[in-house]
């Protein structure tokens, strides 16, 4: 292979500290290529970026490209750079073959000689060329005859480095926090959370129905009252235990006082759908005084904004619960692109959902009793998430309360 095709590629940034250089070489030499250092400036501070010159070589062009594609990723630039390249949608729904495949990194292309950024950095998706402006779509939504990228020419990402400012997220290098003390990591959620709240972001929290079930819905409520929930993702099972628990007392038919089933308390959810259903909806349960209480309650009365996304096993559904997939993608996908920081709480599904839509720079935790769901995010591509292995009800009050502290 020495004789074979090659590539110089440019890599600036923290390249020792971040890791960021020892993962390029690895991944080069994983698809069985090679490389050789042309140079290497290392920054002369802590904080100077450093600059390395490799060259890539492969068995064939195909090869070579194939490298490069994974390399890329990670923030390696070719040193020939051309202008982007693109090729028309053959149809609605459909990219054409070779299509440029994003991540979730800061992505720019080269357009007429110049380096545009993408708007709308998101995993899976492809990137629009409209003029002088470029911008990802999703597959369902490309139209025939939009000139969509193809390969990695023209195309520049960004990697996300090892965060070196501690005082921003003091526990963002472990990636499962099990054994950490409690009120270390409640203390580090919080100031995160003041700081993206200071900053105007927004911060989505991703809801599963162990929160109504745990008892810690009310805690929830706190931190809606408090201003620190933006905007609210959940299904329809979150809703409904919420208000099953607040016109009857229950949560799937246990009481939420006793811990106990009740008589009759396995219909109590259909009870509370049909209720709302009868109302029209959830804001209108609460206007018409049916709705008093809960996590619902609360979120209406603050105006906080929620996206309720259905699936196959939903009871009723709420008429809330958006059934259409597509359109509950684009309704999180709005709310995703302006975020600062996403709590996700128990609920594996859609947990990886929201995560496959957030930016690179979202700072993500993950609170589950189950440590598998922190590893399937990760394997799933969310890899900035950092995850918190603790009982969402306890890590929800100590939260709330160490947010309270801090107003006081």
């Amino acid at each position: 292979m020495p004789h074979g095709p090659y590539e110089d590629v440019r890599i600036t940034g923290h390249l020792i500290d971040s890791g960021i250089m020892s993962r390029i070489m690895d991944d080069i030499v994983a698809l069985d290529g090679e490389f050789e250092t042309l140079s290497f400036e290392v920054g002369r501070t802590n904080e100077d970026a450093s600059v390395a010159l490799l060259r890539i070589r492969g068995r064939d062009e195909a090869h070579v490209d194939k490298i490069l594609g994974v390399i890329n990723q990670l923030g390696a630039e070719p040193l020939d750079v051309e202008d982007v390249r693109t090729s028309p949608a053959p149809q609605d729904g459909v990219f054409p073959e070779g299509f440029y495949a994003t991540t979730n990194l800061e992505t720019a292309v080269r357009i007429s000689g110049r380096w545009t950024q993408v708007a709308g950095p998101e995993m899976d998706l492809g990137i629009v060329i409209d003029g002088e402006s470029a911008y990802t779509v999703a597959m369902a939504d490309v139209r025939a005859g939009s000139a969509i990228v193809m390969g990695h020419a023209g195309v520049r990402v960004r990697p996300i480095e090892r965060p070196r400012d501690k005082q921003e997220f003091e526990f963002m290098n472990s990636e499962v926090s099990s054994e950490k003390p409690k009120a270390l990591v409640i203390r580090d959620v919080a100031h995160m959370l003041r700081r993206v709240k200071a900053r105007e972001q927004s911060i989505i929290l991703v809801v599963g129905p162990a929160v109504v079930h745990t008892g810690a819905a009310q805690h929830l409520a706190r931190l809606v009252r408090m201003g620190y929930v933006s905007v609210m993702f959940g299904g329809n099972a979150v809703a409904v235990h919420d208000i099953e628990s607040a016109l009857y007392g229950t949560s799937l038919g246990v009481s939420m006082e006793a811990g106990m089933p009740t008589v009759g308390g396995h219909e109590h959810h259909l009870r509370a759908i049909n209720t709302i259903r009868g109302c029209g909806g959830i804001r209108q349960a609460v206007e018409q005084g049916v709705l008093t209480e809960g996590l619902m309650h609360m979120l209406v009365t603050t105006g906080t904004p929620y996206v309720l996304a259905g699936s196959i096993r939903d009871d009723g559904p709420l008429p809330d619960v958006i059934t259409d997939v597509l359109e509950a993608q684009r309704a999180m996908r709005a709310y995703c692109q302006q975020a600062g920081a996403c709590i996700m709480l128990s609920t594996m599904l859609h947990s990886i959902a929201t995560g496959n839509m957030l930016p690179a720079d979202v700072t993500t935790i993950c609170v589950d009793i189950n440590p598998a769901v922190v590893t399937k995010l990760a394997d799933r591509g969310s890899f900035q998430t950092v995850g918190i292995v603790t009982d969402v009800g306890l890590f929800l009050e100590m939260l709330a309360d160490e947010l309270e502290r801090g107003q006081g």
